[in-house]
């Protein structure tokens, strides 16, 4: 089990017995770009996870390492830094300072991070480690926050902290997942709403081994793109905050007052908003192939309207074409790179994943990784330490 290795590793460095946290990754089915814009998304929690153990320390060091790459930090709690290092242990120290700031105060403690969630592949393996962490800093300060508090500390890590301008997706699916259920999220509100995934579909993903780095520049030259949009608009319509408050009538009415970029940005947004709706209406009444089409629809407008795809992704969105089972699929994530999801009959999804692998090796000469999923509960407590025996 990951957690008993994680915690026999934990032992052998730092001599004490530790709590471990885990918190998952996710995969967005539809409904991309549209979280920053205070939209609608619906994403579901992956198998895929981040585990963190912990265990306090007498003095006022925060001793960081990690399973997965070499260094080891240390900082002092009363004065932690307040932007990133550029290091992987970003997250983990982005969730410390953000906590602290917040009001949760922050003890001695040694961490070891272990990370399943692919890096780079749109998987939101940043939230996930930030989620972990966020936990297993709250457990040794014997203190708890509601869930969506976790999620919104999270993502302030990963704005401010970090640098990437992500909207709350990520870490508010990676908090509340539930297996067997996609969920319906309302980015302004909060509110959100548990969508049962049909049992005879599994979600294929294709990891195209082309990475991404949503805190470069180009995922936030398009947030700027559609704040741009916002302020235009606003000349035209009052009580307008964010893209999400545009109707695909207003925004026809103006195209000619934007300038062609800003224009295809918002009328991404504007459009995917509306195929997040169409979409749970679909899967509510069984129907798949209509979740498929809307999908398909998702990726074009994201490659020819938002343009965050790749040569890779378009790759291999049409390498599942014509497959047995196949229902639809798309690039999620930030995008330049990452995975596709696709819907796939359950009973042909062992399949699927063999053809669209040689399909996409055959045309890139790249080895994809394909993980066959489905929804996944959120972040919980993996194993307290006095359960543990070594």
């Amino acid at each position: 089990m990951h957690e008993r290795d994680l915690a026999e590793s934990f032992f052998s460095l730092y001599k004490s017995l530790p709590s471990i946290f885990r918190a998952p990754g996710r995969v967005n089915l539809i409904g991309e770009h549209t979280d920053y814009n205070e939209g609608f998304v619906l994403p579901c929690a992956i198998g895929f996870q981040t585990w963190v153990a912990i265990a306090p320390r007498d003095d006022h060091k925060l001793l960081i390492q990690s399973q997965n790459f070499p260094g080891k930090f240390e900082f002092d709690v009363r004065s932690l830094p307040e932007k990133r290092l550029g290091n992987w242990c970003d997250y983990v120290l982005g969730a410390a300072s953000t906590l602290q700031k917040a009001g949760q105060p922050i003890e001695g403690a040694n961490l070891l991070i272990k990370g399943e969630v692919p890096i780079g592949s749109g998987l939101s393996s940043s939230a996930s480690v930030e989620v972990a962490s966020a936990l297993a800093f709250l457990h040794q300060n014997n203190r708890s926050l509601p869930m969506p508090e976790v999620a919104r500390i999270c993502r302030e890590a990963e704005n401010n902290f970090v640098g990437a301008r992500v909207g709350i997706m990520d870490q508010f699916v990676s908090c509340l997942g539930q297996a067997g259920h996609a969920l319906l999220l309302d980015c302004r509100s909060l509110e959100s709403k548990m969508i049962p995934f049909p049992d005879e579909v599994s979600l294929v993903i294709c990891n195209t081994m082309v990475k991404h780095a949503i805190a470069g520049g180009e995922y936030n030259a398009r947030r700027e793109e559609c704040d741009e949009a916002v302020r235009l608009l606003s000349a035209y319509y009052g009580g307008i905050r964010a893209l999400r408050d545009v109707s695909p009538e207003q925004l026809q009415a103006r195209s000619s007052d934007l300038p062609s970029t800003i224009y295809q940005r918002a009328l991404h947004v504007v459009s995917e908003n509306q195929r997040v709706k169409d979409a749970v209406e679909a899967l509510s009444r069984g129907d798949v192939d209509e979740v498929g089409r809307l999908m398909r629809e998702s990726h074009r407008s994201l490659r020819d309207l938002f343009k965050v795809s790749s040569v890779e992704l378009d790759v291999m969105v049409e390498a599942a074409e014509g497959l047995p089972g196949y229902r639809g699929g798309r690039m999620t994530g930030g995008g330049f790179g990452g995975c596709t999801v696709n819907l796939v009959d359950a009973s042909e999804a062992d399949s699927f994943a063999k053809q669209i692998a040689v399909r996409y090796q055959q045309k890139t000469g790249i080895q994809p990784d394909v993980y066959i999923c489905f929804p996944a509960d959120g972040a919980a407590a993996a194993q307290k330490s006095h359960s543990l025996t070594l």
